[in-house]
């Protein structure tokens, strides 16, 4: 009997994604269909920014061909150099700051932006030499970034957020319109 207990509390237990971070959304970014992200808040204020399950890059069995945080000619992300309590030199980036751009296969181009404002404190540089991390585990192994919201705006991050059940709203009157013929 207490084998089968334990598989029943094992099958319910959390996800540590569950239980130590709040999830946050942000839909159709920069009016872009469909291309929603996912912040991931923890109790320190950090937060690590992923993509939503409704992404199409994790859509449509669609395979990643190349991930680029140069943004520019003047501005990489992997040139983010972090040091000391404070996070000194981290780059400040605002809500929709580009943070990379990932190529798939088809020859469509999807930015990633970083829906809050915040100094980066790392970039995920495990998904350029294995891009099938972000397919396989985005919200873990597979996130894009991790950004630091200054202390005093850390409450307020969330207002241009939705919550995860304002997001699966928005998600089932999209499946609804879809799936009215026009």
């Amino acid at each position: 009997m207490d084998c089968l207990e334990q598989k029943d509390t094992e099958a319910t237990a959390p996800s540590v994604i569950d239980r130590y971070y709040t999830r946050w959304y942000r839909a159709d970014i920069k009016g872009n269909p469909c291309e929603d992200q996912c912040i991931l808040q923890h109790s320190n204020r950090l937060c690590v920014i992923t993509l939503a399950e409704t992404h199409p890059i994790l859509q449509d069995g669609r395979s990643i061909k190349k991930i680029n945080y140069q943004i520019s000619d003047g501005c990489s992300r992997l040139n983010n150099k972090v040091s000391g309590k404070s996070k000194r030199g981290g780059q400040f980036v605002t809500d929709f700051a580009p943070l990379c751009r990932i190529t798939c296969t088809d020859e469509t181009e999807y930015t990633i932006y970083s829906c809050i404002r915040g100094r980066l404190l790392e970039v995920n540089e495990s998904i350029l030499k294995n891009p099938s991390l972000l397919l396989k585990k985005p919200f873990t192994d597979g996130y894009i970034a991790v950004i630091l919201p200054k202390f005093e705006e850390s409450k307020t991050i969330t207002e241009n957020l939705l919550s995860r059940e304002e997001f699966e709203s928005i998600v089932s009157k999209r499946s609804v319109a879809e799936s009215q013929p026009s």
